[in-house]
């Protein structure tokens, strides 16, 4: 399969001559290691490394790229690492630069699940997650203005912020719900007389048969959900619970883990028993500190889930791996499905000013996603005991005032600090907050 879109002037006049397979390893499996700080930094790495260093992309491909793997769900910067492969040597090319860029975090996040099971539970480990817990309140904070900057462009679009914080925080609608609606909500409303009246951007490259694309979509779909129903058929209970479970979240996580993980946790805490609300911020604590996507948060819970099903007799050991295998690949073989699919029309939907409206509502939903994800972890890290007062279809979360711990909130204030006016990373941030959490805990 020829990858490269044929009669691309741009392409051809800027790009040099795509470089081997096996001289690309090197470069992803750089790009997987190197992957901190959330898919903003991730993505300015990979455009530094792929489009300004070696020209493997225009800038124009790369951007387009971009804006297609967001109306995606899934981690955008991993499938945009896909485009870039599969653009180059096709579906080995997608597969080497995608999964290089997840591998490196899988590895460190199941080694971690595992020590964390194990001794999760020692006073010494709980004092360096109070100030990891209060440091990932900050990091998320920041996420929320860095966001709200880019996607409140208007008053319409901060209207539909504050009505998705209000379905979430305040009657806990489903979040796929809230999603579609914000896209439906883009595209009838954002699409302005003014920018369908503009002129159309051209689409280049041969038009691509539709015959294709179903039949990749379909070779694909197969791939991805034929293993989890062999192992929802064969495998203990656990295992098709998550296989279920996290296919389904991986339809829905558009705008990034930050905005997916109150819906993930409502299901993966409350409904499945899987974990404690406790341990999710630990486990969004230890996906902050290792390469790759943020949502291999999922495979941490995996991990939990298999570990704590383990009948007496068996390994919990083995069994919390075969459930995070199970949810890495129920999480990332869908965004594999999308590229291989999606990547040859790329061009022509980029120029689409429907599906560009569709995606800004669901930016600016985003917004209200997280921000409904801030006060929540703002109301479980700063207090020891949150309620829930009814009133009517409406139901919404109030702290015991009593139960407010001022070391989470010192933590926190300093995170704050490091991360928006010192400009630290969330690497070292979080390790000096990790510090103070345990000091603080130790001077009682």
């Amino acid at each position: 399969m020829a990858a490269r879109t044929p009669g691309d002037p741009d392409h051809e006049a800027k790009t040099p001559p795509a470089p081997t397979l096996g001289a690309t390893w090197p470069v992803w499996g750089r790009i997987g290691l190197l992957s901190f700080g959330g898919p903003a930094a991730q993505i300015a790495l990979m455009h530094r490394m792929v489009v300004d260093e070696r020209r493997w992309l225009t800038e124009r491909q790369f951007l387009d790229a971009l804006s297609f793997c967001m109306l995606l769900p899934g981690p955008e910067a991993m499938q945009l690492a896909t485009y870039a492969g599969w653009r180059m040597h096709g579906v080995r090319g997608g597969l080497v630069a995608g999964g290089l860029f997840v591998l490196p975090g899988a590895v460190l996040i199941a080694v971690l699940a595992a020590l964390y099971a194990r001794f999760g539970d020692l006073p010494a480990v709980e004092a360096l997650f109070l100030g990891v817990k209060a440091a990932v309140l900050a990091i998320v904070v920041e996420a929320l203005l860095r966001v709200a900057r880019r996607a409140l462009v208007g008053p319409e679009a901060a209207v539909i912020a504050g009505t998705a914080f209000a379905a979430l925080f305040v009657f806990a609608l489903p979040y796929p719900l809230v999603v579609i609606g914000a896209a439906a909500w883009g595209a009838l409303r954002l699409s302005r007389p003014a920018e369908a009246a503009a002129p159309p951007v051209r689409a280049v490259g041969r038009r691509h048969p539709l015959a294709a694309t179903l039949a990749t979509a379909a070779l694909w779909l197969t791939i991805w959900l034929g293993p989890l129903a062999v192992v929802g058929a064969l495998a203990p209970e656990v295992f098709g619970d998550v296989a279920r479970f996290f296919s389904v979240l991986a339809t829905v996580t558009f705008g990034g883990a930050y905005a997916v993980l109150a819906y993930m946790t409502q299901e993966a805490v409350a409904t499945q028993g899987w974990l404690s609300t406790a341990e999710m911020l630990d486990a969004l604590g230890l996906a902050e500190t290792t390469p790759g996507p943020l949502i291999l948060v999922t495979e941490f819970v995996g991990y939990l889930a298999g570990h704590r099903a383990a009948p007496a007799g068996a390994s919990p050991l083995l069994w919390g791996l075969g459930a995070a295998a199970v949810t890495l690949w129920a999480t990332f073989a869908p965004c594999f499905l999308w590229i291989f699919a999606g990547a040859p029309w790329i061009d022509r939907i980029s120029a689409r000013p429907r599906l560009r409206a569709a995606l800004a509502g669901v930016t600016a939903a985003v917004v209200g996603v997280i921000a409904n994800l801030s006060l929540w972890f703002g109301l479980h890290v700063l207090f020891g005991e949150v309620g829930t007062v009814a009133a009517g279809p409406a139901r919404i979360a109030l702290p015991e005032i009593a139960s407010f711990d001022w070391r989470g909130a010192v933590v926190a204030a300093v995170a704050a600090l490091l991360l928006m006016r010192v400009r630290w990373g969330v690497p070292a941030t979080l390790a000096a907050c990790a510090a103070l959490g345990a000091g603080l805990v130790l001077a009682g």
